[in-house]
């Protein structure tokens, strides 16, 4: 089995490889954590050689526990083996984190990675650092969120203004059309967040007799929307709540988690992202349902775009993954841990 390790702190950044040959461990984390790292080392012994001329993938996702970013690095590393391609994943120890995101293009720079899949934590701060990758002529691909400078062979996303809208239309046909709601939105300035809550707010546009009693961010994060409806529960324990509507799946999680703990009937809550967890809690009817967005096509399509920008083979400049409002009608194929799906190919993904 496959896997990684984090090294670092704070600001110090950690750029982490791994294909069962070896470990990287970026320089600032060798100063910060030598005794974890000898440790690493330890775990991780070589089960080969890689060869001198082997071709390297850089990919680079925003943290390491995040779902999204986990279903990344599995399509890439599905494609890049059976390509023969040897993958790099680059992680800061700080999720989000831009200073540590930019000192790791610069340890990909130094290793002289072949070409690079690209997650910004920031679309506008990282602009610089994949200037850099453009001036040393390393092809990118721009996956999830999109660089507003910069130079990439292709991106990679998904409609996030859609699938809210789809998802929002779901949870309030499920209400009737009627009742109170409350919306938890990911930071603003994050593109994702920004695109949902504009689909939750046409969608809310047919449904006037629905009211919005709490509209608030709550990062994206399950600790921070299990709170930030613990306390609304406790400074009003009768408030009445037909729905939720979560702008991902960690917040409809610490939705269901607040519900519970304070003893109260679980609205109908739904999420973004068709997670494992949010799956199993569609099944067990602690969630309605949840717009599929999981990070695999970016890792899959980025992947093989970027191979073929090795190549020199030709590929879309765009590419915006359909997606689709996963219920207990359809939840089966989501069952199946991400590490386990069929990567789409880009083949798939553009036929007419």
């Amino acid at each position: 089995m496959r896997q990684f390790i984090r090294g670092g702190g704070g600001d110090g950044a950690a750029s982490i490889g791994y294909n069962r040959t070896k470990l990287i461990i970026g320089r600032s984390a060798m100063k910060q954590r030598p005794f974890c790292i000898a440790a690493a080392v330890t775990i991780l012994l070589p089960l080969g050689v890689m060869s001198a001329g082997a071709e390297t993938l850089a990919v680079f996702t925003k943290s390491a526990g995040n779902p999204i970013a986990r279903a990344t690095r599995a399509g890439a590393e599905q494609v890049a083996k059976a390509n023969g391609i040897t993958v790099f994943h680059y992680i800061p120890t700080s999720a989000d984190n831009p200073r540590q995101q930019t000192a790791l293009v610069d340890e990909a720079l130094v290793a002289k990675r072949d070409a690079f899949v690209f997650t910004p934590v920031d679309v506008k701060a990282l602009v610089a650092a994949v200037q850099k990758i453009n001036a040393a002529g390393i092809p990118l691909v721009n996956v999830a969120d999109k660089l507003t400078g910069g130079e990439s062979v292709s991106f990679i996303g998904t409609d996030d203004y859609a699938i809210a809208l789809d998802t929002a239309r779901f949870l309030l046909k499920a209400m009737g059309s009627k009742g109170n709601l409350i919306i938890l939105e990911g930071p603003d300035t994050i593109p994702s967040a920004a695109g949902r809550l504009r689909g939750f707010k046409d969608a809310l546009k047919d449904a006037p007799n629905v009211k919005v009693t709490l509209s608030k961010n709550a990062l994206y994060a399950r600790p921070a929307a299990a709170d930030l409806l613990k306390a609304m529960l406790k400074a009003s324990p009768n408030a009445q709540v037909d729905g939720i509507l979560a702008a991902n799946d960690a917040m409809a999680l610490g939705a269901v988690d607040a519900f519970k703990e304070a003893k109260k009937p679980v609205p109908l809550i739904t999420g973004i992202n068709a997670g494992k967890e949010a799956v199993d809690m569609i099944k067990a009817g602690d969630m309605l349902a949840s717009g599929d967005y999981n990070g695999l096509i970016d890792g899959c399509l980025g992947a093989e775009i970027a191979i073929r920008a090795l190549r020199k083979q030709e590929s879309p400049k765009e590419i915006m993954a359909k997606t689709q409002v996963v219920d207990k009608s359809n939840l089966a194929q989501y069952e199946i841990p991400v590490e386990r799906r069929p990567c789409p190919t880009l083949a798939s993904m553009t036929a007419k």
